[in-house]
């Protein structure tokens, strides 16, 4: 016999998923400017590499 699947969906506030929005962008802008622009080589050499290894053109 095959289990029986549950699903369940939470619901989150407004409030909660605009926090949730706000901090993702500005980690995502943090990593994008903040390492990939980084004047310390090995953040930015990390960041370059990295950029390369998913096909992600950066020159």
């Amino acid at each position: 016999m095959a289990a029986a699947r549950t699903s369940t969906t939470i619901s989150l506030p407004l409030a909660t998923r605009l926090t949730t929005a706000v901090f993702s962008l500005m980690l995502g802008v943090f990593i994008i400017y903040g390492v990939g622009l980084s004047h310390s080589e090995t953040l930015h050499d990390t960041a370059h590499d990295t950029r390369h290894s998913y096909g992600f053109p950066c020159h």
